[in-house]
């Protein structure tokens, strides 16, 4: 086995030890997984709980209601995620793309194979491939692993990747050398996100305390 492969097992191991099942993504339906991808665009996931709130409030969290609404009145829903007129827009490009190239039928464009499926979301403006691997993993069930600033941040300051390197290398280093199991890449992802947040911080990491301190 490749020395790589055998770090990220060790790393994952390491990390379920100590946090165990993390059951990401919170969520009651996979249309609700799909617009929390996109909300979470730049901000906290507590800024999109909120969002998620009011647009339940609202009746507006299903692909019919939130296809119908006017795009200033969804905006209205989801202020508290920041950038709201823009995520508005996004949340209705993707809805229209999914009514046209799938009858309106989320579950159609999952059925696709992977790679026409993520080819499908990137074609959408403003969804980019963190956003779309987060509604095929999350949403979609389909084992791709999802890369963000948190899995940058452990990856390269454990050696594994370049500190500046851009995001299909560090998905390629995951695919590459684990087996494609979606439900392995969802606690992965949720286990580095963890990690950095409470001990690999931006400043001031905890490496002292932090699971990964054996790891060089």
């Amino acid at each position: 086995m490749a020395l790589t492969a055998i770090r990220l097992q060790e790393i994952f191991r390491l990390l379920d030890n100590r946090f165990g099942a993390l059951h990401w993504w919170p969520a009651q339906t996979p249309f609700e997984v799909v617009v929390g991808a996109v909300l979470t665009q730049n901000t906290n996931w507590r800024n999109v709980e909120r969002s998620i709130s009011s647009l339940k409030q609202a009746n507006l969290l299903s692909f019919e209601a939130m296809l119908a609404v006017p795009e200033i009145d969804l905006a209205a829903c989801i202020t508290s995620s920041g950038y709201y007129n823009v995520k508005a827009r996004r949340l209705k490009n993707l809805l229209h793309m999914i009514e046209a190239d799938y009858s309106g039928r989320l579950q159609s464009l999952f059925d696709e194979d992977t790679g026409s499926a993520r080819r499908a979301l990137l074609g959408v403006k403003g969804i980019g491939p963190e956003t779309a691997d987060s509604i095929l993993l999350y949403a979609g069930g389909h084992p791709v692993f999802v890369v963000d600033a948190y899995t940058h941040r452990i990856m390269s300051r454990h050696g594994m990747v370049p500190e500046t390197c851009d995001y299909q290398t560090i998905q390629d280093v995951f695919m590459d050398n684990l087996e494609p199991d979606a439900d392995m890449f969802n606690q992965y992802h949720a286990l580095l996100v963890r990690t950095a947040k409470e001990f690999c911080k931006k400043s001031k990491p905890l490496c002292d305390t932090c699971p990964l301190g054996g790891i060089d």
